[in-house]
């Protein structure tokens, strides 16, 4: 089964491939996948449904139980054979709806097979959990199909809305779904229902589960959503909103109801709404001149009629609620691709504007007329098989409450509203044929385009089936038994048949057939009686005004708390830091022991850094600032080496110094001061504030680690990391082996922080202003040296550099140590499992040198040292970090674990190779990426406004000066 899903995963990843290749005709052979799952389910039949239950589990996220747990038992396989049969129809359908310029084809391919796939995980699913991961992927899947053409705001809106109705009743369902697997004592969803829980939290449980199925069923209140999606294209319609996803909910409630129809309020809720839902969605449908709007409101109907019967409970309103629901499948998804044909063929889907096609697609309206008739509940279909089961079985809860409790006048109400909401679908299915096939004179000349056979073939393989199921009662019965056999027998054995007897059944049948068609002859003074007593209250208007609500309220909070001053953000959130845990704090202070130092040297360096920061804080010069500011830093890195901590005294030096030159290239950009203006008020408040961030955050690190108790994980880590991660570096054994996911979540950061810059600064790509040394010409008065053949100038600051520009001695020093560092940060990678050092260090340290580099030579330079866009030098550390990762998956080990090879070679000597040094070079390319990045914004971006702005001048006094010429470029022009 893990299979079966799976397999319709990776061919919607293929999908656009195929549609792209293939065109239309891909379509079809997509059709064979579900096609072929229908073929297996079929074959698997006589297994499940002689009562074998096929179970498979394969181990997912154990941290919290979560395994992928497939059960297929008779319910299930009737619900999988709906999804995957009436999936492979729709998806073959599909290769003559679309014309051959229709947009977006193959991402709507590929994301209505994944949706195929999540129903089909679905149904499968044995985990409560599972269910609700592929419950939520059925809402994503739906939301992106009913937005196909997020061109059009009708696409746009019902998207949205069905996204927030079904996600907020999926909340609902996870809620519950942990509150039932915890008063359960397991996930495991057959071994709820063969044991079920009792309790006030079952019941709080159980009635959140059927929120989450009501709205995604679309009851009252949540049906408002399911009309509006019928904006979608209609294989849409035909497949998520008549035969697949309205259907999860009432599978859910049939999965439920055997177990739990009898706790308190479920039959209360499912018969209440479900009858109301029946009525309205009856009474809405014969409004309708949209035939899509028509069938839409008559699901909405038939949805509410489904719930009722199988929330009902009993055995006889199982098998006739199952059987409904495979008519309901077969006939609704027939008529919205009669739909799609109409619309296909007329380009009009107003019934008052169509007439005639009865004759001109003779084939077409007989399908629509079976599957209208089933839907009706006209024998010999099978719509009128399963319905007449279902009077009978609210027959016998009106006269003995077959075991429900519920009242004989409740029972009554129940069967007089179906007969109601019955005759109301007779209406409405005779308003579709009506409207669709009738004769009848319009306005306008209707042109109706010849319909293929390929187009029609998939609605007469549904109506057909509608009809030869009819006659198939027994087996049928048979099927869906294996199921309800585990609910008690009631007042009569169930059964689907085209007779049942003369009795109060057949007669509630005449009654709906007959006041149907009354009511369709009628049509006219119905409708104006629906008219006279239309009001605008309803609750999609409820659902638009509390979403403007919403949205008006966001707006107001946002105006008043979103001023556009940093300085406001970054201050009320210190405040909220001081008051709400330094609050905590004062409570928890119960007086402190510590040592102010171990060494002299350390108070020393705490008074470096204390110095340095306030005459931070008093500079008025911001490169002064900078340049104290790093030295707190660097005084940070003395403490960690007077701690022992060589690693993070190495990082720091890095990182500081790094800093340190991307403040001051940035530095270039903006005024020498901060400002000339008087010190204000605010000033004061500001230096209060951080005085007490100050306070606080050294009262935290005084409290908790006076609050240790236990002997600290750090004295067993040596050894551990030896152990573990085959590395004598503590520090880069936890980055690369213990922790990394968190530093593959770290780069990642990166990445999306690299891309934000990249957008904000880069007009054109990375890569776009990248020059080598060798293309520059040399500017007016360099007279280019003589070299051996093949042989380049190295550093050529005379080329690349105007002469007021460069320093001899500073190029002479970079000629001297560039190599050195280059090579040092090699060491620093592939030594630092055991030494200090690592990927980030050793990114660090070759940042450095590349910074070295364009401070000698300038940016040309720069290019030449590192010719590559440093927006694929990140991503391919990102990739190799990921591949690192999952390579062990392929020796049967876990994400991120690594291997110890020592290998004993005759030149080399011993070697001790681990295998997480790859995913430290993942990191390495990285951070190399990300400093190449900066330098390249900061630096030869900034260098290119400099320029540009002095050619500008130049221009303007030659301009003023009556020369005809800008004067002579000293430097290549830049683009």
């Amino acid at each position: 089964m893990l299979i079966l899903v799976a397999s319709h995963l990776v061919l919607a990843a293929l999908c656009p491939w195929l549609v792209r290749r293939w065109g239309r005709r891909a379509f079809g052979a997509i059709a064979l996948a579900p096609l072929a799952g229908t073929v297996w389910l079929g074959l698997q039949g006589p297994r499940v449904l002689d009562g074998e239950s096929l179970t498979e589990v394969h181990s997912w996220v154990g941290s919290i139980g979560l395994d992928l747990a497939f059960r297929l038992g008779p319910l299930q396989w009737l619900l999988a054979l709906v999804v995957l049969g009436v999936g492979s129809v729709v998806i073959a359908y599909c290769g003559w709806y679309f014309h051959a310029d229709s947009l977006g084809v193959p991402r709507f391919a590929a994301v209505l097979t994944a949706f195929l796939a999540a129903m089909l995980g679905l149904v499968l699913a044995d985990d409560l959990l599972l269910l609700y991961v592929f419950w939520e992927l059925t809402t994503v899947f739906s939301f992106l199909l009913i937005g196909h053409d997020p061109a059009r705001r009708a696409n746009r809106q019902a998207a949205i809305q069905a996204l927030i109705v079904t996600t907020a009743g999926g909340l609902a369902l996870l809620v519950g779904a942990l509150l039932l697997a915890s008063q359960a004592g397991t996930g495991r969803i057959s071994e709820i229902l063969a044991d079920p829980p009792t309790g006030t939290a079952v019941v709080v449980a159980v009635h959140l589960l059927l929120i989450g199925a009501l709205s995604k069923s679309a009851l009252v209140p949540f049906h408002f959503w399911l009309p509006a999606a019928m904006a979608a294209p209609t294989p849409v319609s035909a497949y998520l909103h008549a035969a697949s996803m309205v259907k999860a909910g009432v599978y859910l409630v049939a999965l439920l109801a055997p177990a739990f129809a009898g706790i308190a309020g479920w039959r209360s809720l499912v018969l209440g709404l479900g009858l109301l839902t029946m009525l309205l969605g009856g009474l809405r449908a014969l409004r309708q001149h949209d035939l899509k709007l028509l069938l839409a409101y008559g699901t909405v109907s038939q949805l509410g009629f489904l719930i009722l019967v199988l929330g009902i409970g009993t055995r006889s309103a199982l098998v006739a609620g199952l059987g409904l629901l495979l008519a309901h499948a077969l006939f609704k998804a027939t008529l919205f691709l009669v739909v799609g044909i109409i619309d296909r063929c007329t380009g009009v889907r107003d019934l008052r504007r169509l007439t005639g096609l009865g004759r001109r697609m003779p084939v077409v309206a007989v399908a629509a007329t079976l599957a209208a008739a089933s839907m009706a509940g006209v024998p010999p279909l099978l719509g009128y098989v399963a319905k007449e089961s279902v009077f009978v079985a609210l027959v016998d809860v009106a006269a003995t409450g077959d075991g429900t409790g519920l009242d004989t006048a409740t029972g009554w109400l129940v069967l007089i509203g179906v007969v109601v909401g019955s005759a109301l679908t007779a209406a409405y299915s005779a308003r579709f044929l009506w409207g669709a096939f009738a004769d009848r004179e319009v306005e306008e000349e209707l042109v109706v385009r010849p319909v293929r056979p390929g187009f029609v073939a998939g609605p007469v393989l549904l109506a057909g089936l509608s009809l030869v199921l009819g006659f198939l009662g027994r087996p049928l019965t048979e099927a869906i038994l294996a199921y309800a056999e585990e609910v008690p027998a009631g007042a009569h054995e169930p059964e689907l048949a085209l007779w049942h007897g003369v009795g109060l059944p057949l007669g509630a049948t005449v009654v709906a057939l007959t006041a149907g068609a009354l009511l369709f002859v009628a049509r006219r003074p119905v409708a104006a009686l629906q008219a006279r007593f239309a009001h605008d209250l309803s609750f999609e208007r409820l659902y638009r005004g509390t979403m403007r609500t919403l949205d008006r309220t966001a707006v107001e909070v946002t105006g008043l708390v979103q001023r556009g001053s940093a300085a406001a953000y970054l201050g009320v959130i210190l405040l909220v830091v001081v008051v709400v845990p330094g609050s905590a704090l004062l409570a928890a202070w119960d007086g402190i022991s510590f040592r102010w130092w171990d060494t002299p040297a350390q108070a020393a360096a705490g008074v470096v850094i204390v110095i340095a920061a306030v005459m931070a804080t008093r500079s008025r010069r911001r490169l002064r600032a900078v340049l104290l500011a790093g030295a707190t830093g660097y005084g940070t890195a003395v403490l960690f080496v007077l701690h022992g901590a060589p690693d993070l005294a190495l990082t720091q030096v890095l990182v500081e110094t790094l800093t340190i030159v991307v403040f001051v290239l940035a530095l270039r950009r903006l005024p020498e001061y901060f400002t000339d203006r008087p010190l204000s008020r605010q000033r004061y408040w500001r230096m209060g504030l951080g005085l007490a961030v100050a306070v606080v955050a050294a009262g935290f690190m005084l409290v908790g680690a006076d609050a240790r108790t236990a002997t600290p994980v750090s004295a067993a880590l040596p050894a551990e990391a030896l152990d573990y991660g085959g590395g004598a570096n503590i520090v880069n054994v936890i980055l690369v082996d213990v922790r990394a996911w968190d530093t593959l979540g770290e780069i990642s950061v990166l990445v999306a922080a690299a891309t934000g810059v990249a957008s904000l600064i880069f007009i054109d790509s990375r890569g776009a202003g990248i020059r080598r040394v060798h293309e520059i010409p040399f500017p007016a008065g360099v007279r280019k040296q003589p070299t051996r053949p093949g042989r380049r100038v190295w550093l050529a600051a005379p080329r690349t550099l105007p002469p007021e520009s460069r320093s001899i001695i500073f190029e002479v020093i970079t000629r001297m140590v560039f190599h050195t560092i280059i090579v040092f940060s090699i060491y620093l990678l592939l030594a630092g499992h055991n030494d200090p050092g690592g990927g980030f260090a050793a990114g660090m340290m070759t940042g450095l040198a590349l910074v070295i580099r364009y401070l000698a030579g300038g940016r040309y330079e720069l290019d030449e040292a590192a010719p590559v866009d440093a927006g694929r030098l990140i991503g391919s550390g990102l990739a190799v970090a990921a591949v690192a990762a999952l390579l062990p998956l392929a020796f049967g080990g876990v994400v991120l674990q690594s291997a110890v090879i020592d290998l004993h070679l005759p030149l080399l000597g011993d070697l001790h190779l681990v295998t997480s040094v790859f995913f430290d070079i993942g990191v390495y390319l990285v951070v190399v990426g990300l400093a190449l990045d900066l330098l390249r914004a900061l630096g030869s971006q900034i260098d290119r406004q400099v320029l540009r702005e002095r050619r500008a001048a130049e221009a303007a006094e030659a301009a003023e000066a009556g020369s005809t010429g800008a004067g002579e470029n000293e430097l290549e022009v830049t683009r």
